[in-house]
């Protein structure tokens, strides 16, 4: 190899060694620094922030951005006001000697204020299958549609609320285990729990239309609907947005409350803006802003299951509340369980 060659491999190996990776090379000069070495803040909340200048660059310039939504700094002082909350990454873009970088930092936004607790009044008590094993539940027309799980055990069906006559009911594959449910446009929606696949009925006929399989969602478990676009939980902090013409997952919102992300958003039922979810093997029901995904109130459903018939084979695991509708003309609720042998219409409470 002549001299040239080798100075020439020298110079190219040295460009690369110099440049790195921006965002490597930007980390070894930068760090955000919030005060207080905070991980989290809430929503309009005012926290001081600085960038740590490991190298005594000459800075020229820093923006701090999160979601692509510009974080203005007001005497070294920045105040998060954002449309959604959860998981986020905070950028700062440093101009520094003629160059460009940007760093970023792990952030978790919070809501603004703590949940309201509510509770509940029993309006009415209805008969409920105890073979079913409840996963969604919803009204349309005043005709009740429930959906259940269990592999073997798992089926769609819509019945008379008040008698528990059963008007049609199909059951699904015993390879399938049956979760949520929502009705959309003539069509039921109805996801499985693992499967990674969901399937689309017609409302009257229970024909299957189609199928649909998940994106970045982990799992199926429970559905519901603003008019125009579908939610669905997968048991993570996420609710998903769904494109009901696609069945594509265009964007998500996470659950939080002012002091933590939450995880248990099962059941799910949209309401008026407000997404009413049952907290997985709890005995409540989270009140979620649909837009934000903060956890506005708690709906405390602690003696319900004292109401009900505890069989012999009773299990406390499985025998969970799970199942909320909304009644929109005669606006109640209606809750029940798996394996519940009653149903309860009910007024939500402030406490």
């Amino acid at each position: 190899m002549n001299i040239a060659k080798i100075i020439c491999i020298l110079l190219i190996t040295s460009f690369f060694t110099s440049c790195g990776s921006g965002n490597q090379k930007a980390s070894s000069l930068f760090e955000i620094d919030l005060e207080n070495n905070l991980k989290q803040i809430n929503q309009n909340q005012e926290i001081g922030i600085s960038i740590k200048n490991k190298k005594e660059k000459q800075i020229e310039s820093v923006e701090y951005s999160i979601d692509n939504t510009t974080i203005p700094v007001n005497n070294g002082k920045i105040k998060v006001s954002l449309p959604t909350l959860g998981h986020k990454v905070l950028t700062a873009k440093i101009t520094f000697d003629g160059e460009t970088v940007e760093i970023n930092k792990n952030l978790k936004v919070l809501s603004e204020k703590a949940p309201e607790i509510y509770t509940y009044k029993i309006i009415n008590e209805y008969p409920h299958d105890t073979k079913a094993y409840t996963q969604g539940l919803e009204f349309y027309n005043d005709t009740l549609y429930e959906s259940t799980g269990k592999k073997g055990q798992s089926f769609l069906r819509k019945l008379n609320f008040k008698t528990g006559e059963v008007y049609k009911q199909i059951d699904l594959d015993e390879s399938y285990f049956g979760e949520g449910i929502t009705i959309l446009n003539d069509k039921i929606y109805q996801l499985t729990w693992q499967s990674g696949l969901g399937f689309i009925y017609n409302l009257n006929t229970f024909e299957k239309l189609d199928n649909f399989q998940y994106g970045k969602s982990r799992e199926g478990w429970g559905l519901t609907n603003d008019g125009s676009k579908i939610y669905k939980s997968d048991g993570t902090e996420k609710i998903w947005l769904i494109n009901p013409e696609t069945m594509t997952e265009e964007s998500h919102i996470e659950t939080v409350t002012n002091s933590s992300i939450f995880n248990s958003a099962n059941e799910l039922e949209y309401v008026d803006g407000k997404i009413y979810a049952n907290v997985y093997q709890k005995p409540s029901v989270m009140i979620i802003d649909s837009k934000t995904g903060a956890i506005e109130g708690v709906i405390n459903f602690s003696g319900l299951s004292d109401k009900i018939t505890k069989t012999a084979n009773w299990d406390k695991t499985n025998y969970v509340l799970n199942g909320i509708a909304y009644h929109p003309e005669r606006k109640t609720f209606f809750v029940t369980g798996k394996f519940w042998d009653k149903m309860f219409e009910v007024q939500i409470e402030k406490k």
